[in-house]
């Protein structure tokens, strides 16, 4: 059970080009949002969409491979992991903010395949 601790499965469609920073350590990180679409029937027995929508980071040679390929509208597979951030506002209110990291990522087609 070690395996499945902290793990994220995820396919769904790039919602934005990603966006890629050099850091000054040298190290490299791309970020983006993601949709994934959840459908179902109501209790009418319509049929219903809700979409999500999720942060996602990925550094070093995975963000290499995302800033090549990676294109809003692509329907992309990723794993990895929930991570949580915080920080304060100007008005000094500490906020959280939960984002992928990336571990994998397996391009599954684009926007034109549709």
């Amino acid at each position: 059970m070690k395996t499945i601790k902290n793990h994220v499965q995820l396919i769904g469609n790039i919602g934005q080009d990603p966006q890629v920073t050099n850091l000054e350590n040298g190290k490299i990180v791309a970020q983006f949002s993601m949709a994934t679409n959840e459908n179902y029937k109501d209790s009418k027995g319509q049929k219903q969409s809700e979409t999500h929508w999720h942060s996602v980071v990925a550094w070093g040679k995975l963000a290499t491979v995302i800033e090549k390929y990676a294109v809003v509208g692509n329907q992309i597979a990723i794993e990895g992991k929930l991570a949580q951030r915080s920080y304060k506002t100007n008005e000094g209110e500490k906020r959280y903010y939960t984002e992928i990291v990336a571990r994998e990522v397996l391009f599954l087609g684009s926007n034109s395949d549709k």
